[in-house]
């Protein structure tokens, strides 16, 4: 790729620059390529504060917003292992709901939300890069959905429960490995290799090809950037060396047991070496306990005694 086309990478401009009300339509052709419909955002909304030096890479990076029907969206990147990540969703969901609903409030006053996931490591199995979920009731004998009734502005409607449940979506970076084609394919490229197409038309990536160019950045903000882009080699090259390492110990003390429980235990406690050995590499290059436990998942006694 050219020096001049070099694009911001999305975690960076999320926390940095699609902050910016005159950037918003990047971050609207996203949820709009998403949800199958044009998305408009009104304003951001109070969330979790993001630090703003190197060693926050570690740190969840976050952006809340209403659109135009009044619903909230979350869009998070996250790009280290979490093992929790599934009940973090849902406490975030859930977080953003009482949030915006006042006491004493109706409960119709209660908002929608959607959860946007990129993210840049693996969660658990599956072969597509991109996931959605909904709360739907259906019967168990019947097999039919259910429709509840609701009264919107004076008039007794149906509606089925998930036009009003959250809704996620996982897009699993790293899954990506094909050629770019439908708009989704275009947003998944971009993500993953920083590519946007010269004439692309998909909602979002347009506007991102002006507005997130790596040379359009003064001296300050290049420095910081490529500062961040260092950090994430070297933790992606930390981790994946205790995984070699880790699996290479667990299959050797598997072979020399020659059974299926010393293969078991071997590869149990290879991966273990594997995750104790990233947190002394993590330690020793001055990450903070709390940034090691999210990387690791190890407790902080456990991080404390290494």
């Amino acid at each position: 790729m050219e020096v001049n086309n070099k694009y911001i990478r999305f975690d960076w401009a999320v926390k940095r620059m699609l902050r910016d009300k005159a950037n918003f339509a990047v971050l609207e052709g996203l949820i709009t390529v998403l949800t199958g419909e044009e998305v408009t955002i009104v304003e951001l909304l109070e969330s979790e504060g993001n630090q703003e030096t190197s060693t926050d890479k570690f740190n969840r990076v976050d952006i809340k917003a209403k659109n135009s029907r009044g619903e909230i969206v979350i869009v998070e990147v996250q790009l280290t292992r979490q093992l929790y990540f599934l009940q973090r969703m849902l406490y975030g969901v859930s977080k953003a709901i009482t949030e915006h609903i006042e006491i004493g409030q109706k409960y119709d006053k209660v908002k929608k939300v959607y959860s946007i996931n990129i993210l840049y490591f693996d969660l658990g199995k599956g072969s597509d890069y991109l996931y959605h979920g909904k709360t739907v009731f259906t019967g168990v004998h019947t097999n039919d959905l259910l429709v509840v009734n609701t009264k919107e502005e004076e008039e007794l409607r149906m509606r089925v429960p998930h036009d009003v449940f959250p809704e996620y979506y996982i897009i699993r970076v790293n899954e990506f490995n094909s050629v770019a084609t439908t708009p989704i394919e275009e947003w998944l490229d971009y993500l993953k290799n920083n590519r946007i197409k010269e004439d692309t038309t998909t909602p979002g990536l347009k506007e991102a090809r002006q507005k997130l160019l790596y040379m359009t950045m003064n001296d300050k903000e290049r420095r910081a950037y490529d500062a961040h882009m260092d950090d994430i080699m070297v933790q992606n090259d930390v981790l994946d060396t205790a995984k070699r390492e880790g699996h290479a110990e667990g299959r050797a003390e598997g072979r020399a047991e020659g059974r299926a429980e010393g293969r078991a235990e071997g590869r149990a406690e290879g991966r273990a070496e594997g995750i104790l050995l990233t947190a002394r590499n993590l330690k020793s290059m001055g990450f903070s306990v709390a940034d090691i436990m999210k990387a690791t998942g190890l407790s902080e006694d456990d991080v404390m005694s290494l």
